[in-house]
């Protein structure tokens, strides 16, 4: 149930870029979920048709690009897909690494008229 406020966040955001842009629609909506993101993509859905409904977002089309999840190791610089939760690099094999994305939930872009 946390998406609800996380879907009030994200249609006042959409809202707020809508109306600086002085748009009468929005048409899509394009948003990053992370690979381990607790976010779940149909309860966004279900929410978004109820909190946009009576706003120039009412109707508009979300589509969600997914992003995996990457570390960043902290002693070489080594950026890698992390699988199986291991952390490990795979160059220096140091397990001094620190997740760089995969767990986001963000709007990236919208689309106007």
């Amino acid at each position: 149930m946390h998406e609800l406020s996380v879907v009030e966040s994200m249609v006042a955001i959409v809202l707020k870029h809508a109306e600086l842009n002085r748009a009468s629609s929005v048409k899509k909506i394009n948003l990053v979920l992370g690979e381990v993101s607790t976010i779940m993509e149909e309860p966004v859905r279900f929410y978004f048709e109820i909190i946009s409904k009576g706003t120039v977002a009412e109707g508009a089309e979300l589509f969600f690009r997914r992003t995996p999840l990457m570390a960043e190791c902290v002693t070489c610089g080594e950026q890698f897909k992390v699988i199986d939760y291991d952390l490990t690099c795979p160059r220096c094999k140091s397990n001094e690494s620190k997740i760089i994305s995969g767990r986001e939930f963000r709007v990236e872009s919208i689309e106007i008229e």
